[in-house]
């Protein structure tokens, strides 16, 4: 089975767009982490990337990005690897076959994370083997140790490894926010499900300008 469909471009959701949600958490800077979910070369190839959602998606994440790191506020990316042996991706074979490993064998860049979203020093990088960002990674254990129990979940894709976290970081009662346009998907219609579902199920759906203004408020300001 092949892996990824080719990916039109579509409208990024707006402000006015979003699902009416049960939550109404705001975002708090001393509990946050802020996760940057499989932004990798492989996962963006279907994009066209100077066209929404990616375009929109790209500028946001570095903003949102710049203001946590601002703020102190944990920066975590998620990204699978380029060998995975068949033990490894067990099911996923079956779903979306090879993945990156076939790509990775004819280059190995292709599983980085794109440069415009390049961790910096002090951020962390997580190994990701499921569509959960929890599975199998010490993310839980790093919100424990920091301390932090909300999750500010941006990337790729909204339906799958975004949403999946979401409801994941629920289960471990932890709040997580799906940042509706800093999220791209297979179609608008797969993006507006996971927004969907979310906001009624089990988090905040908010925007990029919603999370900068928590973020910004705990900013440290450098003293002359």
């Amino acid at each position: 089975m092949s892996s990824l469909p080719t990916i039109s471009p579509y409208p990024m959701p707006r402000a006015g767009e979003l699902p009416t949600g049960r939550a109404g958490w705001d975002v708090d800077p001393a509990r946050a982490v802020l996760l940057v979910h499989d932004m990798q070369r492989y996962f963006l190839a279907p994009f066209h990337r100077d066209a929404e959602p990616i375009s929109v998606l790209v500028d946001h994440v570095a903003q949102l990005a710049e203001a946590a790191r601002a703020a102190g506020v944990p920066v975590v990316y998620t990204a699978q690897p380029g060998e995975q042996p068949a033990e490894d991706r067990a099911l996923l074979m079956e779903f979306w076959g090879e993945g990156p490993a076939a790509a990775y064998r004819e280059d190995p860049d292709v599983v980085s994370i794109i440069d415009e979203l390049a961790p910096q020093p002090g951020d962390e990088v997580l190994t990701k083997w499921r569509y959960s960002a929890f599975a199998r990674t010490p993310l839980a254990e790093r919100l424990a140790a920091w301390g932090r129990d909300q999750l500010l979940v941006t990337g790729i894709y909204a339906h799958i490894g975004c949403m999946v976290t979401a409801v994941d970081a629920f289960m471990r009662d932890v709040q997580p926010f799906l940042l509706a346009d800093a999220l791209g998907d297979f179609s608008r219609e797969r993006h507006d499900q996971a927004l969907e579902w979310t906001a009624q199920r089990c988090g905040m759906v908010t925007t990029t300008a919603h999370a900068l203004a928590g973020l910004r408020a705990g900013a440290v300001v450098a003293t002359p």
